[in-house]
């Protein structure tokens, strides 16, 4: 036998061992040794200290950056901590009541029977502002799932939103039951071609996603940029980049009456989080998708064509941002703008990152970063404290979740036993 042949014996011989090994570990079960409260603080327990961490460094910036600290402490050291707990309190709960509305009030309400609708407005809002992270979010997060690191996604958001908003302003005299619906899935297109295009270059070419994904960002926002200073300019608008009003029949119905602005987009998405993760856990198809990214050799040996996953899963990865963009232009604005996305596409890694890349836990993480971004709006016009600060507490959380090491360290947690044979080598993004 030549060199050339043991060799590619040897290599066979290799993916074969690789794909058993990989598939006996996907199919193991659990070890049920543990009580349930245990596993459960075992998988939230970086999570929550790592917002709570993010919250007490932001309560430390907003301490150094208050002048009423510096002078209350030169009155004296009590005059100083106190203005500290003072400016803090005042700030975290100015957050607070912008996010979820005023305890007092909504107690009040609901004894007296009035201006329910006002004191829960800020819930509502919250809620809305969840709905496009989860969206979004769940883009990421089957992304690295399948081990396809999809930063395109204001780009998809954009062109999705765009899609959408023609359809949405250029059919008249439809039927809602055929024009909303109509409209979301000319969105969810042009975002799943816009993932689809990276995707099938990574297939063919072997070029990196993240180069074309973030390269289809300029291009998709130059692209709306001239759609809506040309073609798809609103009537009168002195050159502003703005489209038409979608028609009543394309928006998304609210479920309150206003003042709440909660609408039908919200359940939708927690509806998508839960057919994305039955998707993935629960389907074959999941299944492969993920044994596709995370072992090569594995789905080889299984007969995949990884290729075709990996165009699969940026397609679907930016179909969900398509879905996102749709979402806000129908449900939100009603109108396609350049600031239909305010950061989702980007701040989505984080979400997903915290959720742990699981389509369920992307809800919580989407309300979590609702929340605040809603809040943060309370605490400035209340408090003077700027939205940055905001920014600063996800940043900081996105650190501690991406280097778990840094809280065990911090909070003396031990760390998981994990045994990773070394015959599965585990290629892509993450992998090491």
């Amino acid at each position: 036998m030549s060199a050339l042949e043991k060799d590619s014996e040897q290599k066979k011989n290799e993916a074969k061992q690789a794909g058993e090994i990989f598939l006996q570990e996907l199919s193991r079960k659990p070890s049920n040794d543990s009580s349930f409260f245990s596993k459960l603080w075992s998988a939230i327990q970086i999570p929550f200290l790592a917002i709570f961490s993010g919250l007490f460094l932001g309560a430390l910036i907003i301490v150094f950056t208050s002048p009423d600290v510096y002078e209350a402490f030169s009155k004296g050291l009590g005059t100083g901590l106190k203005a500290v707990f003072s400016v803090v309190g005042n700030a975290y709960g100015a957050l607070f009541a912008g996010a979820f509305g005023s305890p007092s009030k909504i107690m009040e309400a609901l004894r007296t029977g009035e201006k329910i609708d006002r004191v829960f407005k800020p819930i509502s809002q919250s809620l809305v502002e969840t709905t496009p992270y989860l969206l979004s979010g769940l883009a990421l997060a089957l992304g690295f799932r399948a081990v396809v690191f999809n930063v395109g996604g204001e780009g998809q958001i954009y062109v999705g939103g765009t899609a959408a908003a023609f359809v949405g302003f250029a059919f008249a005299d439809l039927p809602r039951a055929i024009h909303l619906p109509l409209s979301v899935l000319v969105g969810i297109i042009a975002g799943g071609i816009w993932g689809f295009i990276p995707g099938w270059l990574k297939a063919k070419t072997g070029s990196h996603e993240v180069i074309n994904t973030i390269m289809l960002n300029y291009i998709a926002l130059r692209l709306v940029e001239f759609l809506l200073t040309g073609p798809m300019t609103k009537a009168g608008s002195g050159g502003m980049p703005i489209s038409n009003s979608v028609q009543e029949s394309a928006k998304i119905p609210l479920i309150f009456k206003k003042p709440l602005t909660l609408h039908w987009g919200f359940l939708f998405a927690l509806l998508m989080a839960v057919l994305i993760w039955f998707f993935l856990f629960k389907t074959k198809w999941g299944f492969n998708l993920q044994m596709a990214g995370a072992n090569k050799h594995a789905a080889k040996y299984a007969g995949l064509n990884i290729g075709i996953w990996t165009v699969l899963g940026m397609t679907i990865s930016g179909a969900l941002n398509g879905l996102c963009g749709a979402n806000q232009v129908l449900g939100v604005t009603y109108t396609m703008g350049l600031g239909v996305s305010a950061g989702y596409g980007f701040d989505s890694i984080a979400l997903a990152l915290l959720a742990n890349n699981n389509p369920l836990g992307c809800i919580l993480s989407a309300l979590l970063f609702g929340l605040l971004r809603t809040g943060s709006r309370n605490m400035m016009s209340n408090t003077g404290i700027p939205l940055d600060i905001v920014s600063i507490v996800q940043a900081f959380i996105l650190m501690f979740i991406a280097a778990p090491a840094i809280i065990r360290t911090v909070y003396h947690l031990r760390a998981k036993k994990t045994q990773a044979p070394a015959a599965v080598n585990v290629s892509g993004w993450g992998g090491k």
